[in-house]
């Protein structure tokens, strides 16, 4: 018979890291529901940051004025990580 050949748990964990390394997922892309679920999402956060008592805004550090400017932003205007 022929010899069955076992690899350590070490040389396994190196093995898949350089298959992991070299072959990198593609991007996820956005779609449909998932793109408008998303948008939605936004809008409701900026109405409900713009309702938001002074006593609030201080509780998370921003003013007034950011918190408008925030909520006047389109919703096309999405943060930098939404977009990745």
């Amino acid at each position: 018979m022929g010899r069955i050949e076992t690899i350590k748990p070490r040389e396994r964990t190196i093995i898949m890291t350089q298959i992991a390394i070299h072959r990198p997922c593609p991007p996820r892309r956005r779609f449909g529901l998932t793109l408008l679920w998303n948008v939605l999402s936004l809008h409701r956060q900026r109405r409900a940051l713009a309702r938001l008592d002074a006593r609030a805004l201080e509780d998370i550090g921003i003013t007034r004025e950011q918190a408008e400017a925030e909520a006047s932003r389109p919703v096309w205007d999405a943060p930098e990580f939404w977009q990745k």
